[in-house]
């Protein structure tokens, strides 16, 4: 039988898995958006790229509900919500500015580097609790989340900043 404290890790580890769940589910809607209102084909590309990737993240979050016997399901999360607001105030705010990609960029990174945080969590407490199956399945998203969040800043630095700035002199 589970100690206390290992229950409260399972409950603690399947809230998280609610969150992320959730805040991706969240990011396949938001993405589309960011993608159209992108100025240049390079961040569009970028936006599409991490939604397929994101869908694929989605099924794998699945399977790992399925693993633990538990039906898959989100938990609304503010921290995301609010992210993802300010993405949207960007998108609105900036329409038709070169700055507008650099601010979808760094909007982007935000988002990266909160699920970069959620599965960082969650792998080291499937790993306190001995779900191995799960750990794959997790660390299989979080190096791509890693992975994204570096293009995004090679993206920035290869040119979106500069020609915000550029256009903006």
């Amino acid at each position: 039988m589970p100690t206390t404290k290992t229950k409260s890790l399972e409950a603690l580890f399947l809230d998280g898995l609610r969150d992320i769940y959730y805040a991706e589910k969240q990011i396949l809607k938001a993405l589309p958006k960011m993608a159209k209102g992108a100025e240049s084909e390079e961040v569009r590309a970028a936006f599409e790229k991490h939604r397929m990737e994101t869908e694929e993240q989605v099924d794998r979050l699945e399977k790992v509900f399925e693993i633990l016997g538990e039906p898959a399901s989100g938990k609304t999360c503010p921290a995301i919500d609010g992210i993802l607001e300010e993405g949207s105030e960007i998108l609105q705010e900036y329409e038709g500015i070169p700055a507008l990609d650099a601010g979808l960029v760094a909007a982007a990174q935000a988002v990266e580097h909160y699920e970069i945080a959620r599965y960082g969590t969650l792998i080291a407490w499937a790993e306190q609790l001995g779900m191995d199956d799960a750990l794959d399945l997790l660390r299989a998203t979080l190096d791509e989340e890693v992975a994204t969040d570096e293009a995004l800043t090679e993206l920035g630095e290869s040119g979106v900043n500069e020609r915000a700035l550029d256009e903006a002199a």
